[in-house]
């Protein structure tokens, strides 16, 4: 069937979506509790949506459409603590970060969706490993041209997402020496990466899907996996890059940060997108995935080297007046804290070393997705 109109969206409107996990309390291990919450859960209510996940250990919450940063700080903080609050009842703990430490895939139960079920017939044991958590950040846009032409000229910023976010330096119980390891795992699906270099809604959705859809590989845009992916029915673009952060804060930043540099791009400042830009687009991801802030990537089109930890300083500055104007600039500040003083990777490292254990990292990793800032 053809793929549906672009739904009228108000731009830079954004939502977020985060990815957690739940963890018993006992042995900190993942735990299947997601039933038990989500049945809790629906008997109060409760701000924004949960829903459940590929596997039983994870949840996915999404916030309701907003226009600014603090309103959807609030919100994201009301959602933290009536999860906490259920979590409480059920004695498990809710944590952030890309990848849980030390759980094993083969121990994963996958949800009783339809969906999840069919996912797992066909990627078989990947469907497991993709007990991974991540955040989705989601951009509203006045009409499809604008959400494909964002597409493109956001690959540029891709590696500040990735390194602003990274929270996945542990698997399998062992440092990995990535600190964003989740994207080794959402890399190993087919139709992941980068979407095609199509700048026209008309073209994309007339012709490169209507290609995609008679091959039948795929049925929707959610069989699509890509860094960047347009969202039709809801009128977005959405970025898909993030590891979820430790703490609701830094989500509500990253959200404020990716809104600002949308703006910046919709002035048509810069110079426009071209498919040589991709030349640079993996390596540069591969700069931030593995090494965080203190990777070097490469201009697009300048094909100058740049430490990355510098270029995200630079365009938090460049991305002042923006933030001024969308009432954001609290969120750029705490990136630039962050940028200047460490990653949520660098900071579950640290506590690696502080707590001896992988489980120690774990609880410290809990208590700091509560609220409680002593572990720092």
């Amino acid at each position: 069937m053809p793929l549906e109109a672009f739904a009228t969206s108000d731009a830079l409107s954004f939502g977020v979506e985060l990815e957690l996990q739940l963890v018993s309390l006992s042995d900190l291990d993942l735990t299947p509790a997601s039933p038990d919450l989500m049945h809790l859960l629906k008997r109060k209510p409760f701000p924004g949506n949960v829903t459940p996940e590929i596997t039983e250990s994870m949840i996915e919450i999404n916030s309701s459409v907003q226009t600014r940063y603090r309103p959807l700080l609030a919100e994201l903080l009301e959602i933290r603590d009536t999860l906490v609050a259920a979590s409480d009842m059920l004695n498990i703990g809710i944590a952030g970060g890309g990848t849980h430490p030390f759980q094993h895939w083969s121990e994963q139960r996958i949800s009783s969706k339809p969906r999840y079920q069919e996912l797992s017939t066909l990627y078989g044991y990947l469907a497991k490993q993709f007990t991974v958590f991540g955040q989705h950040v989601h951009i509203g846009c006045a009409h499809g041209d604008d959400a494909l032409y964002l597409l493109h000229a956001l690959s540029r910023y891709i590696p500040h997402f990735i390194a602003l976010s990274a929270s996945s330096p542990f698997v399998q119980g062992h440092d990995s020496g990535f600190d964003s390891a989740r994207l080794n795992s959402v890399s190993a699906f087919p139709l992941s990466g980068r979407a095609p270099f199509v700048l026209n809604w008309d073209e994309f959705a007339n012709v490169y899907f209507a290609k995609m859809e008679r091959t039948g590989i795929i049925k929707s845009m959610k069989d699509f996996y890509w860094d960047l992916r347009p969202k039709p029915e809801y009128g977005t673009i959405e970025l898909r890059v993030c590891d979820t952060p430790l703490t609701v804060e830094r989500a509500a930043a990253l959200a404020a940060y990716l809104q600002a540099i949308c703006r910046h791009l919709l002035e048509r400042r810069d110079p426009p997108p071209v498919e040589d830009d991709y030349l640079v687009y993996n390596y540069n991801r591969f700069q931030a995935a593995r090494f965080g802030l203190e990777g070097v990537i490469t201009h697009p089109k300048t094909y100058e080297q740049l430490p990355l930890r510098d270029d995200i300083l630079a365009t938090l500055d460049l991305m002042e007046p923006h933030a001024q104007a969308l009432g954001s600039v609290e969120a750029l500040l705490h990136l630039a804290e962050a940028a200047s003083g460490g990653s949520d990777a660098a900071w579950l490292r640290a506590q690696y070393e502080r707590q001896g254990s992988c489980e120690g990292m774990v609880n410290a990793a809990i208590q700091r997705f509560r609220g409680e800032r002593r572990l720092r």
